[in-house]
């Protein structure tokens, strides 16, 4: 089986499943965690190296049960040892602390581990369950976890590495692989493709099996292959980011939040479904938050979903009442200042692009003049952590589990943002609203959802009228698959996985679950 993802340049050996540069397969596929999350549903975690966990009374002390019987790929027995081991390891290497695990690990026995917390740390569950790769400690010991590039892993997972060239690579099938009768799949190779047509042209030849990518027209184009299927999971928040906070350096009329609150009620979204995101886009909402997936954390004190038409009286009337007045070319002026932005993407972005076009002729339309400037990544990506910009079109990605927790306190904490020229590490709205603050941090102190929801709900009643993110669409994300040599892909009635070929853990679960056709 062949999977394969555009790309440019040779591939990087790197199994290191702590690397941020890490290739797709060690984290879920050759390395596993203790508990895998289905990001596609609310349900229950489900066991993978660990068989039991529970917190005590204060969320201080995590006691984690691990599964007996499992090997890792070289022969030697799997134990509690190896997470302890694993947790140490990464309490003792700030470089690959990219949770903030501040936790440190104890065997109590063969299979049980003990990890002890500083503070209440319930939040940090899913992180410590779901997002840590465990790693054997008879070979880790002697190694740098921040540099070694780990040329031949050995994971407790379905697949190891049989060959590697800068070109591809190929997995095989673990023998010893603890689930009985998985995987089906002897071997998967991974192709490097030059570019997102070289990934259409692979796939329509029958040259890929299993891709995500997005691209024009992809349903006529797909159309008559009865051997290839796709599934569409909407999972990314699309939004136009806005640099909020005129106290911390930002500059512009969207400052001011009269002007977030137009823009949010003059967007037409189904019209930007239709030109800019073939049709496959669902509704967002002003929650941050995923309609249907996340319906039990949505507050009824606020909308659940986004408009999906445009309100242009609504749009004016915000402003109008915000102190802003119409001009002589119909442009909103206040104090002197046009109420005309910038909104920067990054070149080559076509659909974001498309969007910024539609944007344009429908803010216009409110009285509002919205430019475009398009530049590389890493400039457009620089100025956002740094707040030098007005409006920025990116999309806000998921956490470790569908509790909404992980998104308000990336994107809406104030000790996650910075005075515009500095980097903010995940708040580049530079939003700071202390009931917000409080509200994050009394979340942060319960494992009682009726205590979250509480807190939750004072968040969103703030972030959606203050609207440092303007959410237009839940974007599409497209996986595409080849059925003639595997079945048992991921489908819309059936998403046990997050499907995305590129996706950490989720990767693991889908080769897991894949039968070859004879």
């Amino acid at each position: 089986m062949r999977a394969g993802s555009p790309s440019s340049g040779s591939i990087a050996e790197n199994f290191n499943p702590f690397s941020p540069t890490a290739l797709q397969p060690a984290r879920g596929i050759i390395y596993e965690p203790l508990y895998y999350y289905n990001l596609m549903s609310s349900g229950d975690p489900k066991p993978m190296l660990a068989t039991g966990y529970s917190w005590n009374a204060d969320g201080t002390k995590l006691t984690v049960t691990t599964r007996q019987g499992v090997k890792w790929s070289d022969g030697k027995p799997f134990s509690a040892a190896d997470v302890a081991f694993t947790f140490n390891m990464i309490a003792k290497t700030a470089s690959i602390n990219t949770n903030g695990l501040a936790a440190t690990a104890a065997v109590k026995d063969d299979h049980t581990v003990v990890l002890s917390f500083k503070k209440t740390s319930f939040v940090s569950g899913p992180s410590v369950l779901g997002d840590t790769a465990i790693v054997p400690e008879h070979l880790w010991k002697d190694k740098n976890p921040a540099t070694d590039i780990n040329r031949n892993p050995v994971g407790t997972g379905a697949y190891s590495v049989a060959t590697f060239t800068p070109q591809s690579y190929e997995l095989k099938r673990n023998p010893g692989y603890w689930q009985q009768g998985k995987p089906q799949i002897d071997k998967v190779r991974y192709i490097s493709l030059a570019s997102a047509d070289a990934a259409t042209s692979a796939l329509l030849a029958g040259e890929v099996d299993w891709m995500s990518a997005y691209f024009p027209g992809f349903d006529g184009l797909m159309k008559g292959k009865k051997e290839l299927s796709y599934v569409n999971t909407p999972a990314l928040t699309t939004s136009l980011f806005a640099c909020s906070s005129a106290k911390l350096g930002c500059k512009g009329p969207q400052t001011d939040v009269a002007v977030r609150q137009a823009i949010y009620a003059a967007l037409d979204r189904d019209q930007l479904n239709k030109l800019a995101f073939s049709n496959v886009a669902n509704p967002g909402s002003p929650t941050l938050l995923i309609p249907g997936r996340d319906d039990k954390w949505i507050s009824p004190s606020v909308e659940a979903k986004t408009p999906q038409g445009a309100d242009t009286g609504k749009a004016e009337s915000v402003l109008t009442k915000g102190g802003w007045s119409k001009g002589p070319d119909g442009i909103y002026v206040k104090d002197g200042q046009r109420l005309s932005l910038t909104i920067q993407v990054v070149t080559g972005w076509s659909d974001f692009i498309s969007a910024i076009d539609a944007m344009t002729q429908q803010l216009r339309k409110a009285g509002m003049e919205i430019k475009s400037s398009q530049m590389s990544w890493n400039e457009w990506n620089s100025r956002e952590l740094k707040g030098t910009y007005q409006l920025s079109l990116n999309s806000i990605g998921l956490g470790p589990s569908t509790d909404p927790y992980y998104t308000y306190e990336g994107k809406y904490s104030s000790k996650n943002t910075a005075p515009a020229g500095q980097n903010a590490s995940s708040n580049p709205a530079r939003y700071a609203n202390p009931a917000v603050d409080a509200a994050i941090a009394a979340a942060a102190q319960t494992n009682d959802e009726a205590a979250k929801l509480q807190q939750y709900a004072v968040i969103q009643d703030n972030i959606a009228r203050d609207l440092p993110y303007i959410p237009m669409v839940i974007g599409s994300t497209l996986t595409e698959f080849n059925n003639s040599r595997a079945t048992g892909w991921p489908t819309q009635d059936n998403l046990y996985s997050f499907p995305a070929s590129w996706k950490a853990w989720d990767n693991g679960v889908v080769l897991q679950n894949l039968t070859p056709v004879k």
